[in-house]
């Protein structure tokens, strides 16, 4: 009889120990700010962080790829004409070295043409000198992160078939296939978001001539718009000139979509007590919008941008690939992947294939950011 009171008295303790840390936890929940509630949904998901940080670290690497990369972007080694990769080894048969080093490799009669030269160390070395550039492409500077002493070589993940570095050269790609996302979702959602939320507040003849222009632009086939635009360019044009017109081009047939999707939360939004309080107290029309209207899509645009971005890069991607796109010597991840059209070169080069693996990593992390973007703000 003791026995089970000791484990009632024990069961009731426990009981309620239990209620006390879950009124605790639901206490602390609703003291939390919207942006700690944010972040700790955000932070619960897993795959939504390790892809913020895996495109963290991408677009940190671009910025910075200069610094990074041990060659310049155009740095030709006819004699080194798809190079397998050189990899960073630490020990051989020699034993270890507290130095990372490299070997030499020659022509020779193995597989890829090259054969390892035994017994020849190049130690890698930090912050050498080098190629020229711009660092954030302002300062000029010859410094890299790493590099070798000549006649060493360190391709990292090979060469094409100029003996251009593909290490090199993919960072200096993501420069272009990266930020030509960043570029053109900007102007495509500035635009979206004014010519939704007027679309939206006015209503009416406002409405149905934008809403009918936007219809309009969504008819247009958008992809082979931009190949039709893009053929008839002069061939010489400069790369720098096609980089801005395919920003413009993809900006302009994407923008129709965001604004009937921000008229439709405005026209729900625009009879809401808060925005008939400011139209009696004689606020402005445009602040209105601004202030009370747009800022209330924000959760909607976050996760859009996230979910869009792969958009605007595999649209960057495709046209390089067909060569419409940004021209040689340039480098992007479209341009350089058409060297594995061949299949000769797939069988024989695996490594030619590096920047559709980039391109699939970084399309997937911005999936997988917008799933996590959108549970973690959807307050349901």
């Amino acid at each position: 009889m003791k026995c089970k009171d000791e484990f009632r008295s024990a069961d009731r303790l426990l009981r309620k120990q239990m209620a006390d840390k879950s009124i605790k936890a639901r206490i602390e929940h609703t003291s939390l700010s919207p942006g700690r509630l944010f972040l700790r949904r955000l932070g619960r998901n897993r795959a939504a962080v390790a892809s913020a940080a895996i495109l963290a670290i991408l677009y940190l690497s671009a910025l910075l790829a200069g610094f990074i990369a041990p060659y310049a972007m155009d740095r030709q080694n006819r004699q080194a004409s798809f190079h397998q990769p050189i990899g960073i080894r630490w020990s051989d048969e020699c034993g270890w070295s507290w130095r990372p080093f490299v070997y030499d490799y020659r022509s020779g009669k193995g597989i890829t043409g090259y054969e390892k030269a035994a017994g020849k160390r190049y130690y890698v070395r930090f912050f050498v000198r080098g190629d020229k550039y711009k660092l954030l492409g302002l300062i000029p500077s010859d410094r890299h992160l790493f590099g070798i002493d000549a006649p060493g070589k360190l391709y990292l993940l090979g060469t094409d078939r100029f003996g251009r570095d593909i290490f090199s050269r993919l960072l200096y790609g993501a420069q272009i296939s990266l930020s030509i996302g960043l570029v053109g979702i900007i102007i495509t959602f500035f635009i979206g978001l004014t010519v939704g939320g007027i679309s939206g507040y006015y209503g009416g003849a406002v409405d149905n001539l934008i809403m009918r222009f936007s219809e309009l632009v969504m008819a247009f086939p958008s992809f082979y718009l931009i190949l039709a635009i893009m053929a008839v360019l002069p061939t010489g044009m400069a790369s720098s000139l096609r980089y801005l017109l395919m920003i413009c081009v993809l900006s302009f047939i994407g923008w129709a979509g965001m604004a009937r999707v921000i008229r439709g939360m405005v026209l729900s939004i625009r009879e809401r007590d808060y925005v008939t309080a400011a139209r009696s107290q004689g606020v402005s029309d445009w602040r209105i919008i601004t202030r009370h209207l747009l800022p209330n899509t924000v959760s909607y645009v976050i996760v859009a941008i996230t979910l869009s971005l792969p958009g605007y890069i595999l649209g960057e991607v495709a046209l390089s690939f067909l060569g419409m796109g940004i021209q040689e010597p340039m480098a992007s991840w479209g341009n350089m992947l058409q060297a594995a059209q061949n299949i000769r070169v797939l069988t024989s080069y695996p490594w030619m294939l590096a920047p559709g693996a980039m391109i699939f990593i970084t399309v997937l992390s911005f999936n997988l950011l917008g799933d996590g973007l959108r549970d973690a703000l959807d307050p349901r």
